[in-house]
């Protein structure tokens, strides 16, 4: 085995349960189409919120009663349930059996959440603690709550036998758990990281968001063109629940069994702004963004003439402009050569802790299957980035691609950056 196939980190499974698809094939489909995945929800409406519309897995309860038994189930959170969806579905793509007998010591888990089980915690924890009704709780509710629910549940399914986590760095937490895969793998820590993010689809999740008034509310009588990442008329991030999962190894492992590749692991960086110089725990430090980006360029030995996308983190808030800011300093390209620019959550919707993970899966897509998805409802770009109106397709561009960059930012001033490559021998 070559010391070199050891250490890169190539991709060879995927799994996304997102709001307007399930499976890789469907996912590819809806990204190509521009599908959007943002209904209305009435249960918002019901509720009061500003915000009533949300992007939803379709029939997840059918998907929970096809994927598990009833006792499995009466142990998993809905966010559990979203997460091992799309961990099994990426472990199947990738070709690997379950042994009912002995772990997989070679493959670990990194699976997180930005959030975790608020709907158990919800309706079940919290009313029946404060009701004095704890011995009627049941066992299960701990293995629901638990951060490392997720994460654990997942390798009780698969086997696993390395380390298994769950990280949580809000919005940023599943690009980051990719990144720390990569770094196991590099480091020889495993031969397999099973690692994406998974967030549940409960009001309980979105209720502070929607006090927050960050929240779209403007385009609840118009669903689809309710998340408008890079728009004039952008007012507020629509909530979304999902997951998604990919399956990193090193190249030696792959080649050993035969594995499909769908693409290579190039390089990557996370950091921290340290709430300094603009930073809070709401927006970022232009300069930390800037330096994370900057960082996975050096970790990747990436130019920035060799990014042909960037699938950006673009909410549909005022953070997006100082997004596209931070790319255009980082890369320091003349503006006509700036790389190809899209908005995936335009069509899924913000699923925090699991949108780098499902977006993740979108960059792997569009790399392998030479395209870029359109970015919906920016016609009317905001002013402030109107230079860039030539780099966002609104259409589905057929476009061989190289070197695809995906970037998360969450609350508490944390970035990631990965970069994926297409794969070579």
């Amino acid at each position: 085995m070559k010391l070199e196939d050891a250490r890169r980190v190539v991709l060879t499974g995927l799994g996304v349960l997102s709001p307007n698809a399930h499976g890789v094939e469907e996912f590819e489909e809806a990204l190509r189409a521009g599908r959007s995945g943002i209904r209305a929800n009435p249960e918002l409406t019901n509720l009061g919120f500003a915000c009533q519309v949300a992007g939803l897995p379709d029939n997840l309860d059918g998907l929970r009663d096809s994927y598990f038994d009833s006792v499995t189930q009466l142990g998993m959170d809905r966010y559990t349930v979203l997460g091992c969806i799309a961990a099994l579905d990426c472990w199947r793509d990738a070709g690997l059996t379950v042994d009912p007998d002995i772990p997989d010591w070679d493959t670990s888990i990194v699976f997180g959440s930005g959030i975790g089980g608020l709907e158990t915690s919800g309706k079940v924890l919290v009313p029946m603690t404060d009701a004095g009704r704890v011995r009627r709780m049941g066992s299960v509710v701990p293995e629901r709550v638990m951060a490392s629910a997720a994460s654990a549940r997942i390798a009780g399914l698969v086997g696993a036998g390395g380390q298994v986590t769950s990280n949580s760095s809000a919005c940023s937490t599943s690009t980051e758990s990719l990144l720390l895969g990569y770094w196991a793998i590099r480091e020889g820590r495993a031969q397999r990281v099973l690692a994406g993010g998974c967030e549940g689809d409960s009001p309980y999740i979105w209720a502070g968001f929607d006090a927050m008034r960050v929240l779209s509310r403007n385009f609840n009588d118009r669903p689809a063109e309710a998340s408008r990442p890079l728009s004039a008329t952008a007012n507020g991030f629509v909530p979304a629940a999902g997951a998604g999962a990919v399956m990193l190894e090193s190249l030696a492992s792959a080649r050993d069994r035969g594995a499909r590749i769908y693409a290579e692991v190039a390089g990557g960086a996370v950091n921290c702004g340290g709430q300094r110089n603009g930073g809070t725990m709401t927006a970022g430090n232009p300069e930390g963004v800037q330096r994370c980006i900057q960082a996975a360029m050096r970790s990747a030995c990436v130019a920035p003439a060799q990014i042909d996308l960037i699938s950006g983190h673009l909410t549909a808030t005022q953070g997006d402009r100082v997004e596209v800011r931070n790319w255009r300093r980082a890369l320091c390209l003349p503006d006509g050569r700036f790389p190809l620019l899209n908005a995936p959550k335009s069509l899924l919707g913000h699923a925090l802790g699991a949108a780098g993970a499902m977006e993740c899966v979108a960059c792997i897509l569009q790399l392998r299957g030479h395209f870029v998805h359109p970015s919906l409802n920016c016609e009317d770009l905001h002013p402030e980035i109107a230079w860039c109106d030539p780099f966002i397709p609104r259409t589905c561009v057929e476009r061989e691609l190289r070197v695809v960059a995906k970037a998360s930012f969450g609350f508490g001033d944390v970035n990631s950056c990965i970069l994926f490559r297409k794969f070579n021998t």
